[in-house]
């Protein structure tokens, strides 16, 4: 059976969210490339990465080193079953801070090339338009909110019940 687009994006959430890094040679051929547009100085990573592995050692491996509790949504989906050569969506992302409990919380876009034989990622570039930080006292609400959300296909109508906490402004502006 033919894996699908959305096996694939939902691999890539497997292994970053979920700190497996072995999902993502699941999602990603082994010559894939990665690039960051980072449109925010509140979040770093390199501009660009080649191959799966240090693919993962950047989005997984690093990333769980210095984040916990991370939640991304796809604010779009491919048709169920379909294999596309290319698939662009937002995303919302909300995670804490392992060594100060703070809350991250920011959105941007994903744009995904694929290839066909065996299909798998062979580019991601991820936009990162706005990365917030709130204290750690708004963990509380800010995951009583996000883990009511379905994971990880969102519509944009649930983003009408996030809370009203200082610093969500600028998500809820570009994401509304």
């Amino acid at each position: 059976m033919k894996t699908t687009t959305e096996q694939l994006l939902r691999d890539y959430f497997h292994a970053k969210d979920e700190n497996r890094p072995w999902y993502m040679a699941r999602a990603f051929a082994p010559d894939a490339r990665l690039n960051m547009v980072l449109k925010t100085a509140s979040i770093a990573f390199p501009s660009e990465v080649a191959g799966e592995p240090a693919i993962a050692d950047t989005l997984v491996r690093a990333f769980g080193q210095t984040y916990d509790n991370v939640y991304t949504f796809y604010l779009d989906r491919p048709a169920p079953g379909t294999v596309l050569d290319e698939f662009s969506c937002d995303w919302m992302v909300a995670m804490t801070e392992k060594a100060t409990g703070n809350v991250r919380v920011g959105c941007g876009r994903y744009d995904w090339r694929f290839q066909a034989e065996p299909h798998r990622v062979k580019h991601l570039t991820i936009t990162i338009e706005s990365m917030e930080t709130l204290a750690a006292e708004a963990m509380p609400a800010v995951f009583e909110w996000i883990t009511s959300l379905p994971y990880p296909w969102l519509d944009r109508a649930a983003l009408a019940h996030m809370p009203a906490l200082p610093g969500l402004e600028n998500l809820r502006r570009l994401l509304g």
